[in-house]
C-alpha cells in the first residue's frame, strides 16, 4: 500500500443535489510532492479538507501509511497544514508563532529552541526573529507560515493555496523557496493551487479535477505532451491550445472556413480510421512562421491577418483569426509582426491533437 490511498472517495454536503467530489482515488508515495489543479468549485480544496479531517467523507476509504483515517480526528493525522490566509497570530513574533504549536504539543523547552532555531534559519528568517506580522511583507508572513509547519516534523504537509495573495514576484521566488523546502525535508506534499504554472513547476504529478472529478493524473510533461481529454489539454498550458471544429476526408481536414490541410499518413494511422466531424487541437509553438518550417511544411501553408500582438520580452504571442476561430501564435521574440500585417504559417503535423466532438476524449 502506498503512503496515501484515497479509494472511490465521496463528498456530498447535506441538501447538495450532487456529489461536491465524486469517487476520488489515488495514491502518493512518500517523498512526492502533488498538487491538485482545476478551475474555482472543481472539488480540490473540498478534498484536501477530507485529507485534513476538517471534512467528514461521505463515502469511501481514506489511508495514511496503512492506518484508515476516516474518522481519526485532524490532531492525530501526523499532518501540517498551511493556508491561504497564514492565519499567523498578530500580537506574537515570529518566533512565539513558530514556536506556539510546539508549546501546545507539550514539547521540552530546549526541543522548542532547536527546532525554532533551524526553522528560522531555513526559511531566512534570523534578522525578523522578533518582529510581529504587521510588520513583516507577505513573502515574510508566508515563510513564516511555513516555520509553523515544518517544526511540528510531521509526515505530511498540506497547502491550500499558500501563495494566492502574494504579488506576481513573490509568488516565483516562494515556489522555488517551497520546492526547494519540500527537497530538504524529503516530506509528502499535497498542494492546492488554481494556477496551472505553480503546478507545472513544483509538483511530481498533478492531478487534474473538474466538477468534483479527476480527468486526469500524471507528470507535469506527460499532461501538458498527452492530455487525456480537451478539457486538460486547455487547462494545461499558456497561451491555451488553439480547438477548431474539422472535417476529416482520407487525407484531407477541412475547418469550418473551408481552408484545407491534407494530412500525413503517420497522423491518419493514429486516428486508427476515424473520418467525420473532429475538434483538432494544436498549441501555439506548434504553429510555425519562420522560414525553415514554412519550407518543411510548404505544401500547408495558410495565411491570416494579426489581430493583435502581446510582446512577452522573450517571446511574442500573435493573435488572429482562422478556421472560424480565435488563435494564438506562440513565436520567437525576433519574428515581429503588427496588427493589419498578414502572415503566413503552418501547424506542425505531429504536434497536431485530435479530441472525440461529443465525449471530447482524445483519440490517440
Amino acid at each position: 500500500m502506498s503512503f496515501i490511498e484515497m479509494k472511490n472517495i465521496c463528498k456530498k454536503y447535506a441538501g447538495a443535489d450532487k456529489n461536491s467530489v465524486t469517487d476520488f482515488s489515488l495514491s502518493v508515495e512518500e517523498g512526492e510532492f502533488i498538487a491538485f489543479v482545476g478551475p474555482s468549485g472543481c472539488g480540490k480544496s473540498t478534498t484536501l479538507r477530507m485529507i485534513a479531517g476538517f471534512e467528514e467523507i461521505t463515502s469511501g476509504d481514506f489511508y495514511i501509511d496503512g492506518k484508515r483515517m476516516n474518522a481519526v480526528l485532524p490532531r492525530d493525522r501526523g499532518i501540517s497544514m498551511v493556508f491561504q490566509n497564514y492565519a499567523l497570530y498578530p500580537h506574537m513574533t515570529v518566533e512565539k508563532n513558530i514556536s506556539y504549536g510546539l508549546k501546545n504539543m507539550k514539547v521540552p523547552a530546549a526541543e522548542i529552541k532547536k527546532k525554532v532555531d533551524w526553522a528560522i534559519d531555513i526559511l531566512g528568517l534570523s534578522e525578523y526573529r522578533y518582529r510581529k506580522p504587521k510588520n513583516l511583507s507577505g513573502g515574510q508572513r508566508q515563510r513564516v507560515a511555513l516555520g509553523r509547519a515544518i517544526v511540528k516534523d510531521q509526515k505530511l504537509f498540506l497547502m491550500d493555496e499558500p501563495l494566492s495573495n502574494l504579488d506576481a514576484k513573490l509568488r516565483v521566488s516562494m515556489r522555488s523557496e517551497i520546492s526547494k523546502l519540500h527537497r530538504q525535508l524529503g516530506s509528502t506534499t499535497i498542494y492546492v493551487t488554481h494556477d496551472q504554472v505553480e503546478a507545472m513547476t513544483m509538483a511530481d504529478r498533478i492531478v487534474i479535477m473538474k466538477d468534483g472529478v479527476i480527468q486526469q493524473v500524471g507528470k507535469p510533461m506527460d499532461l501538458y505532451e498527452h492530455p487525456a481529454n480537451k478539457f486538460v489539454a486547455g487547462f494545461i498550458g499558456s497561451p491555451q491550445m488553439n480547438f477548431y471544429e474539422v472535417k476529416v476526408a482520407g487525407n484531407t481536414m477541412t475547418f469550418s472556413d473551408g481552408s484545407k490541410m491534407q494530412l500525413p499518413e503517420s497522423v491518419v494511422t493514429s486516428l486508427n480510421g476515424r473520418q467525420g466531424t473532429l475538434v483538432l487541437g494544436i498549441r501555439g509553438e506548434d504553429i510555425k512562421l519562420d522560414p525553415q518550417n514554412l519550407d518543411l511544411y510548404k505544401d500547408n501553408i495558410m495565411s491570416a491577418t494579426v489581430d493583435s500582438v502581446e510582446v512577452m520580452g522573450n517571446e511574442n504571442n500573435l493573435y488572429f483569426n482562422f478556421g472560424g476561430t480565435a488563435s494564438v501564435a506562440r513565436v520567437s521574440k525576433y519574428e515581429i509582426s503588427k496588427p493589419g500585417d498578414t502572415i503566413d504559417f503552418a501547424f506542425v503535423p505531429s504536434r497536431m491533437h485530435f479530441f472525440d466532438t461529443q465525449t471530447e476524449e482524445s483519440l490517440f
